[in-house]
């Protein structure tokens, strides 16, 4: 019979915190029993408020810090500890660092009982901040005005932001023209209850190296009025606005972006490069938000897939093109998969606009278009997969083992994904040589990983 848990809701507590969650919240425990606090840190004594209680673990909020750790620090951000965005501004950079490394180790061993897999540090930023060239900003109201910001955590409530420590400076520059404008004209923000409302989300793309940017209106209808006056207003403002979008989004959804774009003012694309390497960058199409530890993970992803010029290469989840393009310099031929369309016409594109012409991209579902190149007795030197988070469809798995590349490079955005898909591919033939943790999100909880895995032959 299972025993009570020891407290109880709104039980006030004291508790030593000994390690983070992966959502980013200390780890305390009473009598043995688990509480998971926001905002708390290892090495703190605190007092704490319990707020919910499950049967193995509960949660309680930070009353009190009795005694300190000496890794807090400071948030830069004044509505730090009301956004969702950030997780960790409270944590010195060097322990997030620490903690993210951790958080790979564990997962490795708890999920994927790899525990003497050589986990390298984490590479880290010289300056953790301004790194993101993708802001996605929803659009609200608060009293009356119109306004922008970020999510509180757990809900859709806009937390109105002037500048954001992460975003680059341009996203501020395109929000408050769109803001203004708003305001001026009256325009009708989105409410989603009522699935009334024309301005859904702002979404504002940088090249960090060629300084372009492109500013993407969501909206819940066709016709944008006074969009000229728009227009001027962004184009006064945004020095580098090369590129001012509509996207229309009319479905009750959470999904941002509807299926289709028209350009309201100069390109549809901007450019940026990563390394020598350029890429144009559509409304829709995915580009990894932080350029700089980018070009770092990806020169990781080539030297685990050790190229001599003669390989055959997949790209599974290619996106846009760039981990193929880095590999398409130095492997005699790669084959990239993307599901969104509009990716594999850009990824083209920039395999064009870079003078490649070792590089074929599909339009599919890696699960689905590299079982059939296996069944078709097509082979693959090295296979490389970049997935989102939920890791890799099992029959992209098996598409690997049946074509039994030497190599495997594994780039992955979620550790706890990552360790379950290797235990299989462990289980099934493949050793798992090394991890490379590379923090592409500093300030938060989320960790990149390069894995290089080889073939038991």
């Amino acid at each position: 019979m299972q025993q009570a848990a020891p407290v109880a809701k709104n039980d006030i507590v004291e508790t030593d915190i000994t390690g983070l969650t992966h959502e980013g919240h200390g780890v305390g425990r009473v009598d043995g029993f688990a509480l998971f606090i926001p905002g708390a840190l290892p090495g703190e004594r605190v007092r704490v408020k319990v707020v919910k209680v499950k049967k193995q673990y509960g949660y309680g909020k930070l009353l009190d810090i009795l005694s300190a750790s000496p890794y807090r620090t400071e948030p830069a951000c004044p509505v730090y500890a009301r956004c969702g965005g950030c997780q960790w501004q409270h944590l010195d950079y060097a322990e997030q660092l620490q903690w993210k490394r951790q958080q790979v180790v564990d997962a490795l061993a708890r999920i994927g009982g790899l525990s003497s897999v050589p986990v390298h540090p984490t590479i880290g930023m010289a300056h953790p901040w301004q790194y993101r060239n993708k802001a996605q900003v929803p659009v609200g109201l608060a009293d009356g005005r119109v306004v922008t910001g970020f999510y509180a955590p757990r809900s859709h409530r806009v937390i109105p932001m002037e500048r954001c420590g992460i975003q680059h400076p341009a996203a501020e520059k395109v929000l408050r023209a769109v803001r203004e404008w708003a305001q001026r004209w009256r325009i009708a923000v989105y409410d989603e209850e009522r699935h009334a409302g024309l301005l859904r989300h702002v979404v504002v793309k940088t090249g960090f190296a060629t300084g372009e940017v492109m500013a993407i209106l969501v909206t819940n209808g066709e016709r944008v009025p006074h969009v000229q006056d728009l227009i001027a207003r962004l184009r006064r403002a945004v020095p580098g606005l090369v590129s001012v979008i509509q996207n229309i989004q009319t479905e009750r959804t959470n999904v941002i972006f509807g299926e289709r774009s028209r350009v309201l003012w100069g390109r549809d694309v901007i450019y940026d490069r990563i390394g020598d390497i350029r890429f144009a960058i559509s409304a829709r199409s995915f580009y990894q938000v932080n350029p700089l530890q980018t070009e770092v993970l990806y020169a990781k992803a080539v030297e685990y897939a050790g190229l001599t010029g003669r390989e055959t290469v997949i790209d599974a989840y290619c996106g846009v093109g760039t981990i193929s393009l880095f590999l398409a310099r130095r492997a005699r031929h790669v084959y990239g998969v993307e599901v969104v369309p509009e990716a594999v016409e850009d990824a083209r594109r920039n395999a064009a606009l870079n003078g490649m012409d070792n590089v074929t991209f599909v339009a599919g579902e890696a699960e689905t278009v590299i079982p059939q190149w296996a069944e078709e007795g097509m082979r693959a030197d090295v296979i490389v997969v970049d997935p989102p988070r939920k890791g890799c469809d099992p029959r992209l798995l098996d598409a690997i083992l049946a074509m039994s590349p030497p190599r495997v490079v594994y780039v992955s955005c979620n550790p706890a994904t990552l360790a379950r898909d290797l235990k299989y591919l462990a289980e099934n033939g493949y050793e798992v040589q090394e991890v490379q943790p590379v923090d592409m999100f500093p300030q938060t909880v989320h960790v990149e990983c390069v894995t290089w895995l080889t073939k038991n032959f």
